[in-house]
């Protein structure tokens, strides 16, 4: 079969042939249809995250989208944190256990591209951060996978205004194109000023602020959330510090949240992808992607990690 296989950390993976998986007890073979390159996969195989130099060759791809006989199947897979091949190849021994059935009239692609990310964004706001209907959000990293389905996933789930926070153009573009009530320009490191976007764009104190980004951006927003406010952190995409005043945690009793998809049960994470997928078919959430065949699977991760692609690139398989 083809895949793509990491031969050397560091360096991008390479298609070549390989032996077919075989299945394992409690194991079933999947036909991929689609799998996306995420962030994951990328720092898995430099070699430098938590989870150690992971042993090569080995097949990338922490999830995908595939056939499972006569199911369309969302999985997972642990390819990069641990001895296993994932999801870039023609085929892969998935545990049963761990197969999502997927809704009919499901996209494979689109339901790649969401993945994990809209997961992490949905768990985030509705299970660590505990949205209501009525509340007003801000949701920052907007441009980003997991910003761009928190803005949809917010406004699905009755927030009354959802405020974005992006860095670049392009990146505040597609938060408007996802729906955000305001969007307000991440183009500075200036805490005060950033808070004083967010409260300009907001309609009165914030409920809740969904943060991958951490940092100054993280800090300024929280000044804009009302007394007993949430500010939920799952990323630090500008920083891993972050100068949030104790005056400012302190005067308004703030709660101040962590949230990993780690921390998920298999049943919480199988219910997510559902609901992500649900709302996938009905036309309620999308995020900006590219298509990619397996093929030219070196040079598209290469764009990936370099920032280059037009959104999260998901390779096709079949």
């Amino acid at each position: 079969m083809r895949a793509a296989q990491v031969v050397e950390p560091g360096r991008p993976p390479v298609v070549a042939d390989r032996e077919p998986p075989v299945a394992a007890e409690g194991h079933v073979l999947v036909d991929v249809l689609a799998a996306p390159i995420t962030p994951l996969d990328l720092l898995c195989a430099t070699g430098t995250s938590y989870f150690g130099m992971p042993a090569t060759p080995y097949i990338p791809g922490v999830q995908g989208v595939g056939r499972a006989g006569d199911r369309v199947v969302w999985f997972p897979t642990s390819a990069g944190m641990a001895p296993g091949d994932g999801s870039m190849a023609e085929r892969a021994a998935v545990p049963e256990a761990d197969l999502v059935p997927l809704p009919a009239g499901v996209d494979p692609v689109e339901v790649a591209a969401l993945g994990l990310s809209a997961v992490a964004a949905h768990m985030a706001l509705t299970w660590r951060g505990e949205l209501a209907a009525g509340e007003q959000v801000i949701v920052l990293g907007a441009g980003g996978v997991v910003g761009q389905a928190a803005v949809q996933l917010a406004r699905a789930a009755g927030a009354r205004r959802v405020i974005a926070g992006a860095r670049s153009q392009a990146a505040q573009a597609r938060a408007g194109k996802a729906g955000a009530d305001a969007v307000v320009a991440l183009d500075t490191d200036d805490v005060d000023e950033l808070a004083r976007r967010f409260t300009a764009a907001a309609d009165g104190p914030v409920d809740l602020v969904l943060d991958p980004l951490y940092g100054a951006p993280a800090a300024a927003a929280a000044r804009a959330l009302r007394p007993h406010g949430r500010l939920v952190n799952l990323g630090s995409s500008a920083s891993e510090t972050c100068p949030i005043d104790s005056s400012t945690l302190r005067s308004r009793s703030l709660r101040l949240l962590g949230y990993t998809n780690n921390a998920l049960t298999r049943e919480q994470r199988a219910a997510a992808v559902t609901v992500v997928a649900e709302h996938a078919v009905r036309g309620a959430l999308t995020v900006a992607h590219e298509v990619v065949p397996l093929a030219d699977a070196g040079a598209a991760w290469q764009r990936q990690a370099g920032g280059g692609a037009a959104g999260r690139i998901v390779l096709t398989i079949r």
